[in-house]
């Protein structure tokens, strides 16, 4: 009696084990969305209390003089952070992952994993063609 249930305990741990396994690779490896955003990066650091992972930010600016709307995501790879440091202060456009239902802070603060960065030459702010005929105003 004794062995049956011990074998059956070890059965249960096994199973909720694998079970656990299988749903961490599958939510690190099957992307819930994917896209870019661009922005000016601000900050990117490593941190975190047990498990490290570069943290970053980029102020998203719609129009001159909007309230930029920050976004948060994660590095993953160190060499991928160089690049990033490289840039920070700079227009960029980040390449990025969604990750849903993470179970731990671990991998990751965020559920946006960046995976590509590029420069983004400012270009000069657009003015309006010169209008012909235009009236001007009774003085």
């Amino acid at each position: 009696m004794k062995n049956k249930f011990l074998r059956a305990l070890t059965y249960l741990v096994l199973g909720f084990f694998l079970l656990s396994m299988a749903w961490l690779w599958l939510v690190l490896n099957w992307n819930y969305s994917e896209g870019e955003r661009a922005g000016y990066m601000q900050k990117l650091s490593k941190r975190g209390w047990l498990c490290k992972t570069w943290e970053g930010e980029i102020a998203m600016v719609t129009m001159p003089g909007a309230i930029p709307e920050k976004f948060d995501f994660t590095v993953r790879d160190d060499a991928l952070a160089d690049k990033i440091n490289q840039l920070a202060g700079k227009r960029v456009v980040l390449s990025y992952r969604q990750h849903k239902f993470i179970p731990s802070s671990c991998f990751g603060e965020t559920e946006y994993f960046v995976s590509d960065i590029r420069e983004v030459a400012d270009t000069p702010p657009v003015t309006p063609p010169a209008v012909q005929g235009v009236l001007q105003p009774a003085r």
